[in-house]
């Protein structure tokens, strides 16, 4: 019996090992979901002509040279600030996702779009496009910009890279005097409103006809 049963249980081993199956995943065949990199925690600066000028902030970066266009993938965020040659901060770009095509060399930036300038200019919108092979911004959604001289909102916005000068259409907001009529900021300290006053009715009394 006892080498009956040493028999039955090596002719089981025999057929359990013969009848084995390897587990493999499946071939990726959609070449679009490989990225050729991406990282995690990225806090790195930039250089220019051997200046250090940028940093670029984010939680994840992925590169994706396979896509059509081919661009970087900020799907986290991304936060992007400017140095003077003494390292100070000139002025900073953050938004919820972003998109470099860098072929086309086009920022799609979406999502609490939040931009301000060394002059002082502060940027606010969900939507901008940044083309740098043109040297300006534009976005088709509600923007708006405060500066320390006025405060514009409109719908459609188009500017210079720099934001130095800047075109905004359905606007409204606040705006000095000069703005309008390209005269001196000195000479219009005093107020430029006017007023207008509608004279009262004076009540008249009424006569019979005979």
């Amino acid at each position: 019996m006892r080498l009956f049963a040493l028999g039955v249980l090596s002719v089981l081993l025999a057929v359990s090992c013969s009848e084995q199956k390897e587990h493999t995943a499946p071939a990726i065949y959609d070449r679009d979901s490989v990225a050729m990199m991406t990282s995690y925690g990225v806090n790195t600066l930039i250089s220019d002509s051997g200046v250090i000028k940028y940093r670029i902030v984010a939680e994840r970066w992925e590169v994706n040279q396979k896509r059509n266009p081919s661009r970087w993938i900020f799907e986290k965020g991304v936060f992007l600030e400017q140095f003077d040659e003494n390292f100070h901060v000139q002025s900073y770009i953050q938004c919820d996702t972003a998109n470099y095509y860098d072929q086309k060399r086009i920022w799609e930036l979406r999502g609490r779009v939040r931009i301000l300038t060394k002059e002082g200019l502060r940027f606010n919108s969900d939507q901008l496009y940044w083309d740098e092979a043109k040297h300006e911004l534009y976005s088709n959604t509600w923007s708006k910009l405060v500066t320390p001289e006025r405060t514009l909102e409109g719908r459609y916005f188009r500017s210079n890279e720099k934001m130095t000068r800047y075109y905004v259409s359905n606007t409204s907001g606040s705006f000095e005097r000069g703005d309008l009529t390209g005269e001196d900021k000195d000479e219009n300290k005093k107020d430029t409103s006017r007023t207008i006053t509608r004279q009262q009715a004076m009540p008249q009394r009424a006569t019979s006809q005979r």
